[in-house]
C-alpha cells in the first residue's frame, strides 16, 4: 500500500542547479549537493552506474583521467560511496568545462536520449523525493507493507541536515516550477512506485490540485498559474 504526501508532490519545486541553486555549502555554491559524493544503495545500483562510467568520454567527464584510477572510495563506516575529488563528487564537471558544468553522468544522459534515472546512483536521481517503508500491524494480526513516497526533508539527513547550509526543497527559490513534481518527476516515480501505482498517484493529485485543499500549498511553494 502507497501513502503519498499530495501537498509536496503537487507542489512546484524544481531543481534549480544552476539557475539559482545556492549548494549545501555557502563555500561551494556551484556544487549543488554534490559536494559529499554519493552512497551507492547496493551492489546492482553500483554495478550499473558502472556501465554507464564506461561510456564516459573525456568531453563527457572532466576528472576522467583520475576516475580512470578510481571513482569509488569507502566512507567511515565502510560504505561504498562515489569518490570525493578536489572537493566534491569525482563525476562533477567544474564551470568553465566545455562539456558542461554539473553531473557528468546527468549530462550524458540527456545528450545520449537516457533518462539520468538510469546513469546517475540511486540517491541523486531519487533527491529530494524519498521512499520509505513500513510494516503495518493490523489489529486482526495480519500485516501489510507500506510504502511512503513524499519529501525528503532536511530533518531527512538526521542531524547533519542542520549542517547544510542551504537545501532546495524547503526554499522557495526552487519552488518555481512550470509542472507539479508529480508530473515533472514522473520518470523518478514511475521508477520508485510502478506504472499502475503511479497512474493512481496521477489520478489523486489531479483531484487535489482541483479541489479546495489544493489551497494549503507546501510551506516554500509559490502557486502556480
Amino acid at each position: 500500500m502507497f501513502r503519498c504526501d499530495l501537498t509536496w508532490l503537487t507542489s512546484s519545486w524544481t531543481c534549480i542547479f544552476g539557475r539559482g541553486c545556492q549548494g549545501i555549502y555557502a563555500e561551494r555554491p556551484d556544487d549543488g549537493c554534490c559536494t559529499l559524493g554519493a552512497h551507492f544503495a547496493d551492489e546492482d545500483d553500483e554495478n550499473r552506474v558502472a556501465a554507464h562510467v564506461a561510456k564516459l568520454t573525456d568531453e563527457d567527464w572532466q576528472n576522467r583521467k583520475a576516475g580512470q584510477r578510481r571513482w569509488v572510495e569507502t566512507d567511515d563506516d565502510g560504505a561504498r560511496k562515489t569518490r570525493v575529488h578536489k572537493g566534491a563528487c569525482i563525476f562533477l564537471n567544474r564551470p568553465g568545462f566545455a562539456g558542461g558544468a554539473g553531473c557528468a553522468l546527468h549530462g550524458y544522459a540527456l545528450r545520449n536520449d537516457v533518462h539520468f534515472v538510469q546513469t546517475k546512483p540511486d540517491v541523486c536521481w531519487q533527491l529530494p523525493i524519498r521512499r520509505t517503508y513500513r510494516t503495518v500491524e493490523r489489529q486482526d494480526q495480519t500485516s501489510y507493507l507500506e510504502i511512503s513516497i513524499g519529501e525528503y526533508e532536511r530533518n531527512g539527513w538526521g542531524p547533519g541536515g542542520h549542517d547544510l547550509d542551504w537545501y532546495c526543497s524547503s526554499n522557495t527559490e526552487a519552488h518555481v516550477g512550470v509542472e507539479p513534481v508529480y508530473v515533472s518527476s514522473e520518470a523518478e516515480l514511475v521508477e520508485l512506485m510502478g506504472r499502475p501505482a503511479y497512474d493512481e498517484l496521477a489520478r489523486h493529485c489531479e483531484a487535489h490540485l482541483r479541489s479546495r485543499s489544493a489551497l494549503a500549498l507546501h510551506p516554500a511553494s509559490r502557486p502556480v498559474d
